[in-house]
């Protein structure tokens, strides 16, 4: 049946009213914090020197701007090698705790209580044992992103359909083919949600590591910034890095979008009816 312009058009208007109702709080609240820091900062609450309004961190953002994208160069290399192996240690590590009970039960404490010690604690640790190269920085990287995917696969595995399940194993389906139909698929839309935090994480991995040692980096520039008391310019840094942050975020969800189709179908299905 062929819609009319009529109904077509009251579509578009809820879109664009649903649209705007999103964007609309954040937006406020983003300007609202704007507006305190300013205020904040030419109240002489605080030093400007220690407090710069938020004009001044942006002139430093664009002065900096060829001196971050340097460092940042080094610091997503470093975030993206450790991104890698997390995700590779993570995958085999789950399917493994999947298939084998007393794995996981011997491993998911371990797992749990590893994310109760904090990344800065353990960074110290890890350039004593590796030396100050890469490969400390790698494996803090590795230990920050693992659990995040590795219990968003867990949980994955376990939201499989049994009955689906049940019904390839009646079919003669052994384990392996069992998994890759029935629990890698179910196991994706978890997959994706553990990255989205572990992406962000990387970042941060990074540029804590990067704080004991390094010609360059994000975390050495942030160091050396805060060495010269220049407030302005570690507040445009911190900035910067919660940009890649928030577009590594939305890479996942691009990514995610692409490889689950059957997501996209089901959301529009579910908004037509």
């Amino acid at each position: 049946m062929k819609k009319s312009p009529n109904t077509i058009s009251n579509n578009k208007t809820t879109a664009l009213t649903a649209a705007v109702t999103r964007v609309m709080p954040p937006f406020i609240a983003v300007a609202a914090i704007l507006l305190f820091w300013n205020w904040l900062s030419g109240s002489g609450a605080m030093p400007s020197y220690m407090m710069p309004s938020p004009a001044s961190v942006c002139r430093a953002f664009a002065n900096d701007w060829k001196i971050l994208w340097e460092n940042a160069a080094t610091t997503l290399g470093e975030a993206g090698i450790g991104l890698a192996l997390g995700i590779a240690a993570s995958f085999v590590i789950s399917v493994l705790m999947d298939a084998w009970k007393p794995l996981y039960n011997a491993l998911y404490p371990i797992v749990i209580v590893s994310q109760t010690v904090p990344s800065i604690a353990i960074a110290p640790l890890l350039t004593l044992w590796l030396g100050f190269g890469t490969t400390p920085k790698i494996v803090l990287i590795v230990i920050t992103t693992f659990f995040p995917i590795t219990v968003g696969l867990l949980d994955g595995f376990k939201a499989a359909d049994p009955d689906a399940l049940r019904l390839m194993k009646s079919m003669g389906a052994g384990p392996v083919k069992r998994f890759i139909h029935i629990k890698l698929p179910y196991s994706l839309g978890y997959f994706f949600s553990g990255l989205k935090i572990s992406v962000a994480y990387s970042i941060v991995g990074a540029v804590i590591s990067e704080w004991l040692g390094g010609s360059s980096g994000l975390g050495v520039f942030m160091t050396r910034l805060r060495k010269s008391f220049a407030y302005d310019r570690m507040f445009s840094l911190i900035i910067f890095i919660s940009l890649i942050s928030l577009l590594l975020m939305l890479a996942v969800i691009i990514l995610k979008w692409l490889i689950m189709p059957w997501e996209r179908r089901n959301r529009s299905a579910s908004t037509k009816g």
